[in-house]
């Protein structure tokens, strides 16, 4: 009986293992079939340009709700790093990015946070592009917390506004209205000005510049989704060639 029991629970391990891969595979396709009918434009890319030209690589700063139109479009910039959560979900999004190209960092505020950090600090000094989801995992939505300006500060890395904005979108009952663009939706990615962290930046100042970057990020995401409303702006973005 022992050696049924052992050999029962190995069974049950093979078959999670199994699961977990095929979710993996299913979501890989799911999100690599839906972004190939995007038509992507891109909004302010010098602001990108000038960070590289200078020999900096830049931290993408995204809110969680909008990031899925980014998965395929910034893993092309390799090498390129995210931190993503410990939980179980996060497991199931660790190894799909993974998968596509990016290096998953597990960690968050509030499960392995300053472990992850170390390790996206190093990442940062070899060279990788950092994508933060400043509100993960779990919100307040739109809320920026301070590893995000932690990351900044000790690596010099600027910190690049990252805004997602879709035509057409499904948008789930989750916690911060996930955003997914429906297939052969438009999308518009828009980088804002870059955002410097001093190293000495402490106390009042800290919160003073984190309260800032939050604000603007909520700017620029209102601003960019009410170009859906301007026919002529977005004929001139979409129709520029």
């Amino acid at each position: 009986m022992p050696c049924n029991g052992r050999r029962y629970e190995e069974n049950q391990l093979v078959n999670r293992l199994i699961c977990r891969q095929i979710f993996v595979y299913i979501g890989i396709l799911i999100v690599k079939i839906i972004s190939s009918t995007y038509r992507t434009e891109v909004i302010n890319p010098e602001s990108e340009m000038d960070v590289l030209k200078r020999g900096q690589v830049p931290i993408y700063a995204s809110w969680h709700q909008r990031f899925f139109p980014g998965i395929i479009f910034f893993a092309k910039r390799k090498p390129i790093s995210i931190m993503i959560s410990q939980s179980k979900d996060g497991e199931l999004i660790s190894r799909i990015v993974n998968q596509l190209g990016w290096h998953p960092v597990r960690g968050s505020s509030s499960r392995g946070g300053k472990k992850a950090l170390r390790e996206v600090y190093t990442l940062a000094k070899k060279g990788y592009r950092i994508a933060h989801i400043v509100d993960g995992p779990k919100g307040p939505r739109g809320v920026v917390k301070p590893g995000l300006l932690i990351i900044s500060k000790v690596s010099g890395m600027p910190i690049l506004p990252t805004i997602t904005s879709a035509e057409k979108k499904w948008v789930f009952n989750s916690w911060d209205r996930f955003i997914v663009p429906k297939p052969f939706s438009r999308v518009i990615i828009r980088f804002g000005d870059e955002i410097n962290v001093p190293k000495n930046l402490q106390g009042p100042a800290f919160e003073n510049k984190r309260s800032s970057i939050e604000d603007n990020l909520e700017k620029l995401y209102i601003e960019t989704d009410l170009l859906w409303e301007m026919p002529s702006k977005i004929k001139e973005i979409f129709n520029h060639v």
